[in-house]
């Protein structure tokens, strides 16, 4: 796991970058706000839900959440199934919010 911050991130996001973005918040925080990531929440992870990422085994993923706790869970997670470059979001999007506001 690597780590990447929400400005790094939103520079990519801004520059066109074809990322891999995963949210792992529950459905209504990311109703409240999200960044265009894909919803795939920590209990799904960690049930081995994971089937609709299988494919980016090899790819980025960055993965946020609320703070940058469960996304570094996350990231630990899929490392022990197999992914090779999993990105945690330092701060989440507390971090996001706040620096972005």
């Amino acid at each position: 796991m690597t780590e990447i911050t929400v400005e790094q991130l939103k520079a990519r996001m801004d520059a066109g970058e074809e990322l891999h973005l995963i949210d792992v918040r529950e459905p209504f925080e990311y109703a409240e706000f999200n960044y265009g990531a894909q919803l795939l929440p920590l209990g799904q992870i960690q049930a081995n839900l994971i089937e609709s990422i299988e494919d980016l085994k090899n790819e980025e993923i960055i993965i946020n959440c609320r703070s940058g706790k469960r996304s570094a869970t996350a990231c630990l997670i899929l490392e022990q199934y197999g992914f090779t470059n999993t990105v945690n979001v330092v701060g989440g999007v507390l971090a996001w919010q706040s620096a972005f506001k």
